[in-house]
């Protein structure tokens, strides 16, 4: 299944495919014309809750996997977005500057597993 990350701060570029902005929260500084962006699904984003309890800690990243997934197993969503990545390549935008400790990864992996 065709799905990459990038920041949406990043170059757009032609080999995006379908971008999909996955943060619940438009990022800071980011026109919506700069952006580039086709479609905003802040409802697959982790809730305000936890958002707010992972703060980015990455001593915090094994349990947030663990809680953002089983909200992605109740989120409608997820299905609605596996179909778009299953017509082609689908990139994956968020705004957070930690790239290795961030939903989207998350996002990607549970999209790749299903």
């Amino acid at each position: 299944m065709p799905v990459q990350l990038k920041r949406i701060y990043d170059e757009k570029s032609l080999s995006d495919g379908q971008r999909i902005l996955v943060d619940r929260l438009w990022p800071r500084g980011m026109s919506k014309a700069s952006a580039g962006v086709d479609r905003w699904m802040k409802e697959i984003a982790p809730s305000a809750e936890l958002r707010n309890w992972f703060g980015h800690k990455p001593e915090r990243w094994e349990e947030f996997q663990k809680r953002y997934r089983a909200e992605l197993r109740q989120n409608p969503a997820l299905e609605e977005l596996k179909a778009m990545a299953q017509q082609g390549m689908v990139t994956l935008l968020y705004a957070a500057k930690d790239q290795t400790h961030n939903h989207a990864l998350v996002l990607q992996d549970m999209l790749r597993d299903r």
